[in-house]
């Protein structure tokens, strides 16, 4: 039981690992042994990521757009040149588009909903052959990061967000029920109220978020690795197809 939350060994990749909770991840997997490969569009901001987190483990940045499957495919032939096989793989990179509904523009529904719901499916497709190799002998792991406006209706109007999140918790079923046959265990993180990129109100004005959260705080960084560790370890090897609600309470206060 020692071990059961170890990454020693093992290799990950995630996309949108320069920041936000996608870097919350990327160090909760380095501190518990997994060699880690983050991703991110920007250039600089990936490598000056990879570079401070090396001060944990072993952290290669490979920035790549993975907004189209011409990228993604891109980012598999970068990780390829390092690795014959990826033990665990984060579909976390993401956008979001705010704007009032007479308004809502195509180009805010299409930018959000191909890299959000579209991407994590042609990325994971593109890996399926380094992830079946790693899979010969321990179950390799697919997650997921959607979020909790996928599941409660927020009042702000991110229209292709929420219905983007919301996909992506049926589309991880989807995945899981076919790719656990190859012992490929697909799940979902829905994150609740976290600072970064993505949720600027809990980064900017997290003193008014927290009087909406039963728990009274927004979520801290060792929140989202712990649950990220949790399914990429051994102690989520038989947790299919599952969401992962990590919040404090905000699916009851809305």
């Amino acid at each position: 039981m020692n071990d059961l939350f170890s990454l020693k060994g093992r290799t990950a990749l995630v996309t949108g690992g320069s920041r936000g909770i996608g870097r919350m991840i990327a160090a909760g997997f380095l501190a518990q042994g997994a060699r880690v490969y983050i991703s991110s569009r920007k250039a600089d901001a990936c490598d000056k990521a990879a570079a401070e987190l090396s001060d944990t483990g072993a952290c290669v940045s490979l920035p790549a757009d993975v907004s189209s499957v011409e990228g993604a495919r891109k980012l598999v032939k970068a990780y390829a040149a390092h690795e014959s096989k990826l033990d665990i793989l984060v579909n976390n990179a993401g956008a979001a588009w705010g704007a009032p509904f007479d308004e809502f523009p195509e180009k805010g529904w299409d930018k959000v909903v191909d890299l959000n719901l579209k991407m994590p499916f042609f990325l994971t497709q593109a890996l399926i052959g380094l992830l079946r190799k790693a899979a010969v002998t321990a179950p390799a792991k697919v997650i997921n990061i959607a979020s909790i406006d996928g599941i409660s209706v927020n009042m702000q109007e991110t229209y292709s967000y929420a219905a983007s999140k919301a996909g992506l918790i049926q589309l991880t079923r989807r995945m899981a029920l076919r790719l656990i046959t190859d012992n490929i265990v697909v799940s979902a993180i829905a994150p609740g109220a976290f600072a970064s990129e993505m949720n600027r109100d809990a980064r900017d004005r997290a003193h008014e978020v927290v009087k909406r959260i039963p728990a009274g705080r927004i979520g801290r960084d060792e929140d989202m690795a712990g649950a990220a560790i949790y399914l990429a370890s051994r102690a989520g090897d038989y947790v299919v197809g599952s969401t992962l609600i990590v919040d404090g309470g905000v699916t009851h206060a809305r």
